[in-house]
Order: structure tokens, then C-alpha cells, then sequence
């Protein structure tokens, strides 16, 4: 692509067409005003009944400008064209960042006063959830492809050896290897619906409460109150074959006395089995059993001793937030862990660690106390980065479309993103207690990737790209 050529592309929202305008506005409001010396020539219109906010980014120095168009509608159409060929690529790969980033802040507003139900057929009904609690702490630790158990484990480890003594380590090892080979039945315990090739389908229905009346709703609506209201809008349609429509809906919520408005309404369909299927066809492997955790929080998990072993954890919140494609690219990072036996590699780095310190560098741990295991930790983390970039290139090589898999980590990290603007804090993330690099980096990476597909050594590369990302970052 030149870049003088026009760019274009779309942004899937989650939000009703009656907030549309309002997120035309707000990203005049937060975006464009403050920093208004970089824009000129805004103006807004409408175009076959959408609106349109178009405007200007230019160079500081005058030397080139690049004339934005953004659509409304669902998906929000986007054109950049660039004056001249003088426009840096990075710098539209910025503009679409941050254009991306300002509809994820505005969905996020909304998304404080939206009810949101989630159905699969004929697998019951079960209450949407948030990470809390027990269940908060074991989601993070499987979905951190259970290095964070093993740490953990080892940790404790040392409270058993005041009893067992110098068998401690051994069995100890031996014990995280069968959690290991057994990690996909414990991780299935963990979701609330399995996805078959038979119940493929998840139905999801958003309600975007009107802010004003907001407060009473929480009041007034208990947990036990929506489920009821969600169990009888199953029965009146997926329960005999409908699919989600808007008059049952209303129904239901009159019968509560809940006045719903239709333009704040939204359904969303989507064969979740499909994805993952195909995903694991382009890395030639078996469909890994499905689970669907209904957590509103958007992520996904993948873990397993093997291919036919492997298990795909997906929450209702990644359905929501991103698009099909993008939902694509992300369960191809997780297939990349299954396929490459990144939990058994893991699980080994770790073990091979624990045995040495216990049984060879025990003097040195003795000598530097918690320095050393400091240090130990945060060489695995760090190593545990290459998996991570490993999957990123090996989805971007098998799936085909980096920039996907870049614009669904822009969506899900978009916080992290703004929190890695700060050079000290990219250097934290890198030396942090986190088996992934900074947000920020893998999408730089994935968007400058050229020819993907002739990378022969994809974990090699991987390593590279992670260590002069750190020496990047620390100025060498």
C-alpha cells in the first residue's frame, strides 16, 4: 500500500444506533478538542441519513496532513487519505489506534448501564457474572496459562518441605505434572456452558438502560429478579426454536415492570463452535472442547498437555466487545498455545528452575535470599513473553491477518495501551511479574509485520523481537 493511497476501515460497536450520535460527539469532545492544535477543517454532515464528522490531522511542521472521514453506523465506516506520500505509516496506524480506543472508552460508559443475557440452547440458564472472589482468583490463574499456579504452588512448596523433607521437591514436581495432564478438566470447571458441534450457537441481548433511570433499576432488579425476567425470555423463543426477538423481550420486561425502549435494544448471534473449528483447521489440529464462561470481562484462555488434550476457554464479554473476525484472530492465539504444548513447555521452565534452586543452587538462595527468587521469577516471566509473541506471529502466520489480531488486542488492552504511553511503565511491564510483553508492543509488531509467512523459526523470532523490545525501552 502507497501511503498516499486512501485507507479504509470499519469499527464493529456494541452500542444501540441511538447512541451513535452521541458517540459522534464524544469523539469530537475527547479526542479532537484537546488536542485541537493537531486538527483543522472539522465539520460535521449527513450522508444517506448517517452522520459524518470528517477533519484534518497535520504534521507540526506543516509538511503533510490527513484528511479523516468517520461514518456512523454499525460498523462505523472509516476513510483516512493522506495528503501526500510524505505520511509516515505509523502515523496512520496511530489515527486508527486511537480512533479505536476513543469507541471502546465511550462503549465503556455505556456498557455501566447495560444489562446483558447470554444463552446457548438447551444447556440452561445460568446468571451473568463478574470476576469476584474465588472465582476472580481462579480465572486469573488459568487464564495466564497456569504459570501463575505454578508459581504459586512452588511457593507453598516450601511449607510442605518443613515436612517431607528432601522427597518434598520430587513429589511436589510430580503432582503440578498430573495438574498439568488433567489442567483441561480442571480449567472445563471453570466455564459455565460447553460448545458443541451439536449446541454451537451463543445468543446474546443487550439492554442499554437509560442513564436516568439507571440508579432505580439497580434498586429495584436483584440477581434472582433477572433471571427469572432472562429464563422466561428463553422459554418464549430459543426454548422452541425462535430465535431472540424483540416483542418477546417487551413482554417479558412489561410483565417486571420494565418499559423497554426498541432503540436501545440489541441481539447478536454467533457460532462460536464455527470460529474455533476453523482456527483449529489452519493450524491442522483437532477442535478443542469448548467452554463459554459467562463473565461480562472479555478474554480468552487456552490450555492442555496436548492437541487432542486441549481446551479453549472463551468468555460471553470477548463475543461482545469484538467483532467475528476479531474473535477469530484471538481464539488462533489461544490454538497457537494448544498446538505448540506451551502448558507442558511452562510447566517444565518452572520445574527445571525449582529442582536446580532446591537441589543445586540451594547455597546461592541461602546467600541472596529473596533477590534470587526475585530474579528467578523474572527471567521466567520474561521467557514466558516468547511464548506469548510466538502465538501472536503464529496466528498472524496461519490466520493470515495480523491487523485483525492488532486491532482486537487494541480493543481488549486499550486501558493498558494508555497506561504504557509512559516509557517507565512499558519498562515495568517488561520486567513486571507478566508473561505478556506490553499491549503496545505486540500490536506494533503484528501491524509491521511484512510477509509473516516466511519466518521459518517463529519461537527464535519471537525471542529477538522480545529482547530488543526490552533493550529498546531501556535505551541500548
Amino acid at each position: 500500500m502507497e501511503p498516499h493511497e486512501t485507507v479504509s476501515f470499519s469499527i464493529q460497536t456494541e452500542v444501540a444506533p441511538v447512541f451513535l450520535s452521541d458517540l459522534l460527539l464524544f469523539i469530537y469532545q475527547r479526542y479532537i478538542v484537546p488536542l485541537y492544535r493537531n486538527f483543522t477543517n472539522v465539520r460535521r454532515w449527513i450522508i444517506d441519513g448517517k452522520e459524518v464528522l470528517a477533519f484534518a490531522f497535520q504534521d507540526p511542521r506543516g509538511l503533510w496532513y490527513v484528511d479523516i472521514e468517520v461514518k456512523m453506523g454499525n460498523p462505523i465506516e472509516v476513510k483516512m487519505t493522506p495528503g501526500s506520500r510524505e505520511v509516515p505509516q505509523t502515523v496512520l496506524n496511530k489515527l486508527k489506534e486511537d480512533l479505536i480506543i476513543a469507541v471502546q472508552i465511550f462503549e465503556e460508559d455505556i456498557r455501566r448501564t447495560t444489562l446483558y443475557f447470554a444463552w446457548v440452547p438447551h444447556k440452561g440458564v445460568v446468571p451473568e457474572k463478574t470476576y469476584a472472589g474465588r472465582r476472580k482468583v481462579l480465572s486469573q490463574i488459568f487464564l495466564r496459562n497456569m504459570l501463575l499456579l505454578f508459581v504459586i504452588f512452588i511457593a507453598f512448596s516450601y511449607l510442605i518441605f518443613l515436612v517431607a523433607q528432601e522427597y518434598t521437591p520430587i513429589v511436589l514436581v510430580v503432582i503440578q505434572f498430573f495438574m498439568v495432564l488433567f489442567s483441561d478438566k480442571i480449567v472445563k470447571k471453570m466455564g459455565d456452558w460447553p460448545i458443541t458441534a451439536d449446541s454451537p450457537y451463543v445468543h446474546i441481548l443487550q439492554y442499554h438502560i437509560p442513564a436516568e433511570e439507571f440508579g432505580t433499576f439497580r434498586q429495584r432488579y436483584t440477581r434472582d429478579m433477572l433471571l427469572k425476567i432472562k429464563k422466561e425470555i428463553y422459554d418464549g423463543t430459543l426454548a422452541l426454536g425462535r430465535p431472540v426477538d424483540l416483542q418477546v423481550a417487551q413482554e417479558v420486561f412489561s410483565k417486571y415492570g420494565i418499559n423497554l425502549r426498541p432503540e436501545n435494544f440489541l441481539t447478536k448471534t454467533i457460532n462460536v463452535y464455527q470460529i474455533v473449528k476453523e482456527a483449529a483447521g489452519r493450524f491442522k489440529m483437532p477442535v478443542p472442547k469448548i467452554m463459554l464462561a459467562n463473565v461480562i470481562v472479555p478474554n480468552a484462555a487456552a490450555t492442555g498437555p496436548t492437541p487432542r488434550l486441549g481446551l479453549s476457554l472463551i468468555t460471553t464479554g470477548l463475543l461482545v466487545q469484538l467483532d467475528e473476525e476479531e474473535v477469530f484472530a484471538v481464539v488462533g492465539h489461544e490454538i497457537s498455545h494448544i498446538k505448540s504444548r506451551d502448558p507442558l513447555a511452562l510447566f517444565a521452565l518452572v520445574s527445571l528452575e525449582y529442582l536446580l534452586r532446591v537441589y543445586v543452587l540451594w547455597p546461592l538462595f541461602f546467600i541472596f535470599g529473596f533477590f534470587y527468587f526475585f530474579l528467578a521469577l523474572g527471567v521466567i516471566y520474561f521467557i514466558a513473553k516468547f511464548f506469548e509473541a510466538r502465538a501472536d506471529l503464529e496466528a498472524a502466520i496461519k490466520l493470515g491477518q495480523p491487523e485483525i489480531l492488532a486491532d482486537a488486542l487494541t480493543k481488549i488492552g486499550y486501558r493498558r495501551i494508555q497506561f504504557e504511553m509512559m516509557p517507565s511503565t512499558r519498562i515495568g511491564s517488561w520486567l513486571g511479574m507478566d508473561p505478556h510483553p506490553p499491549v503496545s508492543f505486540r500490536i506494533e509488531r503484528l501491524k509491521n509485520l511484512k510477509e509473516p509467512w516466511k519466518i521459518k523459526h517463529t519461537f527464535l523470532q519471537s525471542m529477538k523481537d522480545c529482547i530488543n523490545g526490552l533493550l529498546t525501552e531501556l535505551k541500548f
